[in-house]
């Protein structure tokens, strides 16, 4: 198995946790009835994606490594959904909504390029992604 010592060392992790940065930020500003609804949602599973990645760094194999990449991408997915509704609703305006969609998607292409990279098992995968 190719081994990630320190997540830190992913760029795909540092990107994940200053889009969570961001989307505690941006959820500061939602009304207070969504405290307990989509501003707990957003936070968790914004903060699940660099979690996830940070967890498989520490595992055993190759296979948990995999499966913690494609659990980060399902709450990358979560959070993609919550963008999407949160700019419905009127909690983001067009550039913030752009800006987060665009950062949340470039993470998306990372991991599925980690993911590959790891089921390859040929190159380091420090520094790179």
């Amino acid at each position: 198995m190719m081994e990630v010592k320190d997540f830190r060392n992913l760029k795909v992790w540092g990107r994940a946790h200053k889009l969570t940065l961001a989307i505690y930020l941006v959820t500061l500003d939602f009304p207070k009835e969504e405290i307990y609804g989509l501003t707990n949602q957003m936070r968790r599973s914004s903060a699940s994606v660099p979690t996830n990645i940070a967890e498989g760094c520490g595992r055993d194999s190759q296979a948990e490594f995999i499966h913690f990449l494609q659990i980060a991408m399902g709450s990358s997915s979560e959070l993609e959904y919550q963008l999407i509704l949160v700019y419905d609703l009127h909690y983001l305006d067009d550039e913030k909504f752009l800006e987060l969609s665009k950062e949340l998607g470039e993470i998306q292409r990372m991991l599925n390029v980690l993911i590959h990279k790891v089921k390859s098992d040929n190159k380091p995968i420090e520094n790179s992604i």
